[in-house]
């Protein structure tokens, strides 16, 4: 009859053997962040997402408009007495015309002036009561710098005195200040989202990591290294984050897309001028992915802490 081999006897110099690698992360079961983590993350991600896009079109906007009209210069001819605005408003573009820099002069007819006007002077504006100034538009060859003006404006009032010459640019100077306002609100709006993206999986890591404190006691006495524990927590802060990411990249692209429909149906010519390029979605689409890492970065930062506090 056959017999068992019998067991090797144990002794007390027979060392434990520690788990290393993936059997040590085994030993610690994954602490899913149960609640509404990804459901934050994803809101605050598709807030991010909007104002992004927001602040970029701002942004192409502004430097629209500001390309347009930096280098043309309005010329206004004021005089009451309609036959003699006539005459020095031909004067004047042929003095324009002869300008070194100068590459194009146009003077607007005057039944397009009145129909601007008519909206604020009413009948005013095509009745003759109302002296409308002669205008006269100007393309130069590079930007309409305070010295350019102030070069055409000696050489036109020579010949025509009264006359008015402004850069168009200074007309936006407004718009485009409170332009810069809006994108500067758009971006502490990306800032202050991604600090409350930063407190929520924070406070998720923490109690995630209370849940399982005594399993992670029990862990790192048979020899679980805090790099491992580390990594069981973090792989489920990702997994839960990169949800929420691309939820919320997934709302905040649908409602830019809305947006841009709404705005494009004005059929607005600066309105236009806004919309976002192929830099532009390459920049909104590295939200999630920053969203992910910021998650990432901020668990790794609290489970070391909290380790470092209870070992």
């Amino acid at each position: 009859m056959s017999t068992l081999p019998p067991l090797p006897a144990e002794t007390d110099d027979t060392p434990l053997e520690r788990p290393r690698g993936r059997a040590a992360a085994r030993l610690l079961p994954p602490q899913r962040l149960t609640g509404p983590i990804p459901w934050v993350i994803a809101i605050l991600i598709a807030l991010v997402v909007i104002a992004a896009a927001g602040g970029l079109a701002l942004r192409n906007l502004s430097l629209a408009a500001s390309a347009g009209l930096s280098s043309a210069v309005s010329v206004q001819v004021i005089e009451p007495n309609p036959d003699l605005r006539a005459d020095r408003t031909a004067a004047a573009v042929k003095v324009l015309t002869g300008l070194p820099g100068v590459t194009a002069v146009q003077a607007v007819p005057e039944a397009e002036l009145a129909a601007m006007l008519e909206p604020w002077l009413g009948e005013a504006a095509t009745s003759g009561d109302v002296p409308i100034p002669a205008l006269i538009d100007v393309e130069l060859a590079a930007g309409a710098g305070p010295d350019e003006v102030a070069r055409i404006a000696a050489a036109v009032k020579q010949q025509v005195p009264g006359a008015r010459v402004d850069a168009q640019g200074d007309f936006l100077r407004p718009v485009n200040d409170a332009l810069a306002a809006l994108q500067w609100l758009a971006l502490g709006l990306v800032a202050l989202v991604a600090l409350a993206t930063a407190a929520a999986v924070w406070l998720a890591a923490r109690n995630a990591f209370a849940g399982a404190r005594d399993t992670v006691e029990i862990m790192h006495l048979l020899g679980a290294s805090q790099r491992q524990i580390t990594a069981v927590f973090l792989r489920d802060v990702l997994r839960e984050a990169i949800v929420g990411a691309v939820l919320g990249a997934g709302l905040g692209v649908g409602a830019v897309w809305l947006l841009g429909q709404q705005f494009a149906a004005l059929g607005s010519g600066m309105v236009s001028g806004g919309g976002l390029m192929l830099a532009d979605w390459l920049a909104i689409g590295a939200v999630p992915l920053a969203g992910v890492l910021l998650a990432g970065l901020t668990a790794r930062i609290t489970i070391a802490l909290a380790l470092k506090d209870m070992l």
